[in-house]
C-alpha cells in the first residue's frame, strides 16, 4: 500500500515535489504563515493571489500588528478606536501610519491645499520609544484643540512632566563618537490621530535625523520629525519642520535618562508656529496621500536634508534682498547730501 499523506484532496504536486498553495489548507496558512510576517510583508503577501488577499485581510492579523509595531495602540481606547477606521480598520489605519506623513513636500508642485475636514475638537498622540528594538518608553495623550489659548499659544506637546525622566539601559554618551551611536540605536514613533474624522500618520522619521550634543549643559538632543507642506498665509508658506526632540541626560550613575519628549512646529525661518495655524497644516497632512513605506529612513533623512538646504537658500536670499536695500538706502542717502551740498554752495 502506497503511505498516507495529509494533503487535502484538492492538493496538487509541481514538478520537483514543490506543493502548490492551494494544497495548504487556509487556516494553515493564517494561524502558521500569516501571523509570523510584519505589515509590510503581509502587505505584499497579500497581492500574490486572491486566497491569500482574502486570509491577508482578517482583522485580527492587523491588530495584532498594530500593537505589536506600536504599542501604544494596546490602550483599550485606541483599540477601539482604531477598529472604527474607514475602510478596513486596522489595516487602513496601519496603511495610515507606517508610511512617511506625505509625498515629498519639498518637490511638490501644490503644497498648500485647502482642508475639506471640520476642525478637529482634540488630537490624540500614540508615542513609542525604543533603544536597540527593547521599548523603553509609550504613552497616550489627548490635547485638546478648542479654547482659544491652544489657538493664539505657540503649539507644543510635551509628554513628560518636568520632574520626570525615563531610564534606559544604555550609557550616557561621553564623547561625539557615541552619540552618533543613537542614529542607529533610538527609534521613535509619534501617530498622530483625529478621533472625529478618524484619520492617523505617524510624524516620526523613526530614525534621528540629528544627533546634538549641547555643549554647556552635556545634554544630548535627537531630533525626529518630518516635513509638511505649509500653509496658505503668508507666514505660513513653504515647508514647516513637525520638529519632534527627545532630549538624554546623564544619572548619577553614568545611565542615560530621557528628560523630555517633545513636538513642535516651525516655519523656514525657525518660527514656532501657534496652534491654531499648526493645526489646519497637520488636518491637511492627515487628509493627504502617504509616501513610501520601503525606505522611509532613508527618505526621511534626505527630505530633512533638503529642508535644511531650502532653509539655506532662503536665508542667502534674504540677506541678498537686504544688503541691496542697505546699498539703495547709502545711495540714496549720499545722493540727498551731494544734493543738498550743491544746493547750498550754489546759493
Amino acid at each position: 500500500m502506497s503511505p498516507s499523506t495529509n494533503t487535502p484532496p484538492h492538493a496538487s504536486v509541481k514538478e520537483g515535489g514543490a506543493t502548490a498553495l492551494s494544497a495548504v489548507y487556509p487556516d494553515i496558512i493564517e494561524s502558521h504563515i500569516l501571523t509570523r510576517l510584519d505589515g509590510p510583508t503581509l502587505a505584499s503577501a497579500s497581492c500574490a493571489s486572491s486566497t491569500l488577499h482574502s486570509l491577508s485581510d482578517q482583522d485580527h492579523l492587523w491588530s495584532t500588528i498594530c500593537h505589536s509595531t506600536w504599542p501604544s495602540t494596546s490602550a483599550p481606547h485606541l483599540r477601539s478606536l482604531v477598529s472604527t477606521f474607514p475602510g478596513s480598520g486596522p489595516r487602513s489605519f496601519f496603511a495610515n501610519c507606517f508610511p512617511l506623513s506625505t509625498p515629498d513636500p519639498t518637490t511638490a508642485a501644490d503644497a498648500a491645499a485647502s482642508t475639506s475636514s471640520p476642525p478637529a475638537q482634540e488630537i490624540i498622540s500614540a508615542v513609542d520609544i525604543h533603544y536597540k528594538n527593547k521599548l523603553i518608553f509609550t504613552k497616550v495623550q489627548e490635547t485638546e484643540t478648542v479654547t482659544g489659548w491652544f489657538r493664539c499659544s505657540p503649539f507644543r506637546i510635551d509628554l513628560l512632566d518636568p520632574k520626570d525622566v525615563i531610564p534606559t539601559p544604555a550609557q550616557h554618551p561621553n564623547g561625539d563618537d557615541n552619540c552618533t551611536a543613537l542614529n542607529d540605536d533610538l527609534t521613535l514613533s509619534w501617530i498622530l490621530i483625529d478621533p472625529q474624522c478618524k484619520q492617523a500618520m505617524n510624524l516620526s522619521s523613526y530614525k534621528p535625523v540629528s544627533v546634538q550634543r549641547h555643549w554647556l549643559s552635556g545634554e544630548v538632543q535627537v531630533r525626529f520629525g518630518s516635513i509638511l507642506a505649509g500653509g496658505t498665509k503668508a507666514c505660513t508658506k513653504g515647508m514647516v519642520q513637525v520638529g519632534i526632540v527627545v532630549t538624554c541626560g546623564g544619572s548619577e550613575g553614568g545611565e542615560m535618562q530621557v528628560k523630555e519628549v517633545s513636538l513642535e512646529v516651525e516655519d523656514m525661518d525657525g518660527i514656532h508656529l501657534n496652534g491654531g495655524e499648526s493645526l489646519v497644516i497637520l488636518q491637511r497632512a492627515l487628509e493627504g496621500q502617504r509616501g513610501k513605506g520601503g525606505d522611509r529612513v532613508e527618505e526621511g533623512k534626505r527630505r530633512y536634508g533638503r529642508y535644511l538646504e531650502m532653509k539655506k537658500e532662503r536665508k542667502e536670499r534674504e540677506m541678498r534682498a537686504e544688503g541691496r536695500l542697505d546699498m539703495l538706502c547709502v545711495v540714496l542717502g549720499v545722493s540727498l547730501f551731494a544734493a543738498l551740498l550743491f544746493f547750498v554752495c550754489c546759493r
